[in-house]
């Protein structure tokens, strides 16, 4: 399928691993012209290169600022005024039992999670509004819907993205802009990858045991009783991104192996 990203510019905060670097790959590899950011010159670097191993001919650039603080959401719209594309994948987590959760935790994880996609939309939305196209995506996550009692500030983000995306959504109407949120479930991201690669090494057994009783254990919801993969995940973003999707807005699609139970 042709999904007409040819000559749209995209911009996906905290795209250097994970998620945020298979949308920022999928997109380029549609022919968008993809900004890759993150808080690194390296890392940056580094998946800009990837991309373009991967996909020669990709338009790809970068820059460094942190898109989790007011200075750096700053510093990157004035390197990029404007964009067709706005992912706002840039987010933290910290699994941490809810007496724990001081003061400044419950802060920082809204200044990342939620004030970053409030800023660049702020930014980016009256332009796309203007040109009568553009999708703005949140990346939220299953745990919107399921709060997890070992993360319940990071649940409480994830749930007021999708009230931020629905809300954006409404000024859009009538218009050739959509706004939608997804909501991945367990994926096998960076992050994930290291603690499952060392939690391995410290009990003596295989990744993929690890793994298995994280499903059943934690997570014994999931129909696919795995992690999915960043590239799975950034499937349904990259369509979302599209011109056909033009008909999708206002929605939180779900990516997540099953484990929410509700049909709605």
């Amino acid at each position: 399928m042709d999904l007409k990203l040819y000559g749209k510019s995209a911009l996906v905060s905290g795209s250097t691993a994970g998620i945020g670097f298979a949308i920022a790959l999928g997109l380029a590899q549609e022919g968008a012209s993809v900004i890759v950011n993150g808080r690194s010159e390296e890392r940056v670097a580094e998946a800009i290169a990837k991309i373009k191993q991967t996909t020669p001919d990709a338009k790809v650039s970068g820059v460094v600022a942190d898109a989790g603080t007011a200075s750096g959401v700053e510093q990157l719209v004035q390197k990029v005024p404007h964009v067709d594309i706005l992912i706002n994948n840039v987010g933290i987590y910290e699994p941490k039992t809810f007496f724990e959760i001081t003061d400044e935790d419950w802060l920082k994880i809204f200044e990342v999670n939620v004030l970053s996609g409030v800023r660049l939309s702020r930014q980016y939305l009256q332009k796309q509004l203007e040109q009568n196209w553009g999708r703005i995506i949140f990346i939220s996550s299953e745990s919107a819907i399921q709060i997890p009692v070992e993360m319940i500030h990071y649940g409480t983000t994830k749930t007021a993205q999708l009230a931020i995306a629905r809300g954006l959504a409404e000024i859009t109407v009538g218009t050739g802009v959509t706004v939608n949120s997804v909501l991945p479930g367990p994926t096998r991201s960076e992050g994930v990858e290291d603690f499952i690669t060392k939690l391995a090494q410290e009990r003596g057994i295989s990744p993929s045991e690890v793994e298995g009783e994280f499903f059943q254990n934690v997570r014994p919801t999931s129909l696919i009783k795995r992690f999915a993969t960043n590239e799975e995940v950034a499937a349904i973003i990259v369509y979302l991104s599209s011109p056909v999707a033009s008909a999708t807005n206002g929605a939180a699609l779900r990516v997540d192996g099953g484990v929410i139970r509700s049909i709605v």
